[in-house]
């Protein structure tokens, strides 16, 4: 070994392997440091053309060279390897021994193949040395050598993503772009007509090996120029096994300490294989003429027109007859090539006869493949045809769904049958399978749709049956009102699973799923109930001015009220108020559950006329049973009306019919008005007391009348805040003492008040009914007789909401 360059012969000529000398290698260039950061290249090519030269050049090592002055012979024996000079990472280089030698001879080339796939095994970058002037011949291409390497090495090795880089020597005017074409599609061809194992049978050359190409100027005529060239390339090794460089997708890498036991495995497997025995000269022979012909036949069968009239034809449809027509033109295409090749080695017309067959099958696959998909569609819509018309004729679904489908799939095997190829073994288990998917997708697709378009049916069915008669039931609200509602839920509901449950019986559905549908269409049920009941809830109030209106304006004979003076106004209209919170006690929740609640109870000690309002007033001040927003015993999700949300109603429900009280009452007063011609009692008192005059007097000058009614007011004030009967109750001289001394200080008080309430800011004026002040307006009567007996006749209600004010509720 130099000391600029450490080499070995790894290899000799005999196959012998340098195992000491390799270990001594790995050692003195401190490979074993390197882990994964390495890369080994590798040069196979014919003998004597450059080999040694161009690595010498490229990594500046110092392989024998052909001594061109002594004649072309063998330099290179066996395997050499050497270590780059000054390239990262550390790059190793062998040398392999040159092919189609003479000192070897034509019988002798398994060492050759041995080499090269020893070669192939273990290099990142192979270089395949080659003559510009040999690319597109079959043996200087070393096209031979790579198919059988390239078969053994897929049997032998797991892919390891080998670079090819072919190094084109002595390049010629033939543009470099002209020549890369050919030598790509040639390793194509060689690695499509390797026979490959079933792991790889699609495995495309890319997953083995990426090809690279370049070309150089002659050594001896244009030395400078190839210098340069080699030059450029060399710079292509420098972090060859990063990514993007010429080894940057290798795969499978082993670690540089066990890199020598890994060759020497490798070799001696490669040694122990008898395929690398390659065949005689007739047997090569044999295989490019059986090749040519296989690719003649293969030519002439893509440009057959009964074969192109076929393929056209069954794009567009199906095709009767597809299978024996399509047969008999691929046994005419290998007939031929039966006739052609029958004089040439069995084994290779065989296995070509095979390779041809594989790729005329290939060609024709898509055509079957249409065939069937052609017949896979029409079969689908003839069976959702057929399955529609023996619906719409009453069958039932299961029954027919299941006739239906074994009926088509048994014509989709005719059709398959018919469709068969002979000499392929194509299973059309796939497209039956996604037939039969279809067929299964389209039954389930139209069983969803039938049994939603049912669920539809008998849910219009409950709708109607209970959206009205739930209606009526709320607005007569009694006590029977919420047991009629269930009643009528359980009838109705019972009807309805009941048609349901026969008509689910044609789809043949498992019990759970039938189970499932029946307890939905319940739910259903009680829904269409809850969502009535909310409905009406929201128009409670209307529906208590209604039934308030009702009551009070008519009488048992449902006749008009005609108000004489007789009627007891507040009986009827605490009749007709306590029927309308009655109503709005049905309507605050929802009672499907037979469960017992408070709510109307709680609603009359709270809002009902109380006879005795002192004690509502104490009872409201302790304890206001309706500040709430839930009521005791029902659930949140089954209340209607919150009880807060029943006080402020009735407190609306009061004002609006206020009005017609008041407009009772005013008939009532008028009417006793009409019936009694003599003057009220305090005209006769005061004619009595002032004599006729003096009365017509204060009749003709309205201002004494309000000099009477201040001074009739500055008493009344006096008497309330002297409080004089209750001075008088402990005799009449302490009650003189106690007013004398009590009366300046009182109307001071009094004066004050009144300053004070003359300088407050004027109050905005209280809102008025429009219909009341209207009518009113129209009618004239508007007096403190009709207000004062209205008031009365509301007081207790008024008492007992004195509590905080809440929000009007809005149905």
């Amino acid at each position: 070994m130099a000391d600029e360059c450490c080499s070995l012969q790894l290899i000799d000529g005999d196959g012998g392997f340098n195992k000491s000398g390799l270990a001594e290698f790995v050692k003195a260039v401190r490979l074993a440091e390197c882990g994964l950061s390495y890369a080994v290249v590798s040069i196979m090519g014919p003998q004597s053309s450059g080999k040694s030269t161009l690595l010498n050049n490229l990594f500046r090592t110092n392989f024998r060279e052909m001594d061109a002055f002594k004649g072309r012979s063998q330099t290179t024996k066996g395997i050499w390897m050497a270590k780059c000079n000054e390239i990262d990472p550390c790059t190793i280089v062998m040398d392999l021994e040159g092919t189609d030698g003479r000192e070897r001879g034509e019988d002798d080339t398994a060492f050759e193949k041995q080499s090269a796939l020893f070669a192939l095994a273990v290099s990142d970058i192979v270089l395949i040395n080659m003559w510009c002037h040999d690319i597109g011949r079959e043996q200087a291409a070393n096209k031979p050598l790579l198919k059988t390497v390239f078969q053994v090495m897929m049997r032998l090795f797991s892919p390891r993503k080998t670079t090819l880089l072919f190094v084109i020597r002595d390049k010629t005017r033939t543009p470099l772009e002209n020549l890369e074409p050919v030598l790509r599609e040639d390793i194509q061809k060689i690695w499509d007509s390797v026979p490959k194992p079933q792991l790889h049978t699609e495995t495309p050359l890319s997953e083995f090996f990426n090809v690279d190409v370049v070309a150089l100027s002659s050594y001896e005529e244009k030395e400078e120029q190839f210098k340069e060239q080699v030059a450029s390339l060399r710079q292509r090794f420098f972090h060859s096994i990063a990514p993007g460089g010429l080894a940057g997708d290798r795969r499978g890498v082993v670690a540089a300490s066990a890199f020598a036991l890994s060759a020497e495995e490798i070799w001696k497997v490669i040694k122990e294989n008898k395929d690398l025995d390659l065949p005689a000269h007739k047997v090569m022979v044999a295989t490019v003429r059986c090749e040519e012909i296989a690719n003649e036949k293969f030519v002439c069968l893509s440009a057959d027109e009964e074969w192109q009239q076929l393929a056209e034809a069954v794009e567009n449809g199906i095709v009767p007859g597809f299978g024996k027509k399509l047969s008999s033109i691929l046994e005419k295409c290998l007939s031929g090539y039966d006739m052609e090749v029958i004089y040439f080695d069995e084994g290779v017309r065989n296995a070509k006869r095979q390779q041809l067959e594989s790729k005329l099958l290939q060609l024709v696959h898509p055509a079957y493949q249409s065939m069937l998909g052609h017949l896979r569609s029409k079969t689908l819509d003839d069976f959702k045809e057929a399955l529609d018309k023996a619906l719409e004729s009453g069958e039932g679904f299961a029954v027919a769904a299941c006739d239906h489908t074994e009926l088509f799939m048994s014509k989709f095997d005719e059709g398959c049958e018919d469709a068969v190829v002979e000499q392929a073994k194509w299973d059309p288990t796939k497209i039956r399978d996604k037939l039969q998917r279809d067929i299964d997708a389209h039954v389930a697709s139209v069983r969803a749709a039938k049994l939603s378009e049912l669920s539809a049916q008998f849910e219009g069915q409950l709708s109607k049956a209970l959206a009205e008669p739930v209606e009526a039931l709320l607005d007569a609200a009694s006590d029977d009102t919420w047991p009629a509602i269930r009643r009528l839920l359980q009838k109705e509901t019972k009807s309805a699973i009941s048609g349901f449950a026969s008509a689910l019986a044609a789809f043949e559905l498992d019990q759970v799923t039938v189970e499932k549908m029946l307890a939905k269409l319940e739910e259903y049920a009680k829904n269409v109930v809850e969502s009535k009941s909310r409905e009406e809830a929201g128009r409670a109030l209307i529906r208590m001015k209604d039934r308030f209106s009702t009551l009070f304006s008519r009488d048992s004979d449902s006749m008009p009220r005609l108000w004489t003076g007789k009627e007891d106004i507040r009986a009827i209209t605490k009749t007709a108020r306590a029927a309308s919170l009655k109503l709005m006690s049905v309507m605050a929740a929802i009672r499907l559950d037979d469960d017992k609640d408070n709510i109307e109870k709680t609603l009359s000690l709270a809002l009902a006329d109380n006879p005795n309002p002192n004690a509502t007033n104490r009872s409201i001040q302790s304890f206001d049973p309706l500040a709430s927003s839930s009521w005791e015993e029902v659930s949140p999700k089954k209340t209607l009306i919150t009880p807060v949300q029943c006080k402020s109603l009735w407190r609306q429900f009061k004002a609006e019919t206020e009005y017609t009280v008041t407009q009772a009452i005013a008939a009532q007063e008028a009417n006793k008005r009409n019936n009694n011609w003599l003057p009220p009692p305090w005209a006769i008192l005061a004619i009595v007391i002032l004599g006729f005059n003096e009365f017509m007097t204060l009749l003709r000058n309205p201002f004494y009348f309000a000099i009477i009614f201040v001074a009739f007011l500055v008493g009344k004030a006096l008497w309330i805040q002297l409080d004089i009967p209750g001075e008088f109750r402990n005799g009449a001289l302490p009650g003189i003492l106690a007013l004398s001394t009590k009366f300046l200080p009182t109307v001071m008080n009094l004066l004050k008040k009144l300053a004070d309430e003359g300088q407050r800011p004027a109050a905005p004026e209280p809102h008025r009914n429009p219909e009341l002040a209207a009518k009113s307006f129209r009618n004239g009567v508007h007096n403190s007789t009709t207000s004062d007996a209205s008031s009365n006749i509301t007081s207790s209600e008024n008492e007992s909401e004195q509590s905080s004010p809440l929000r009007q509720y809005k149905p």
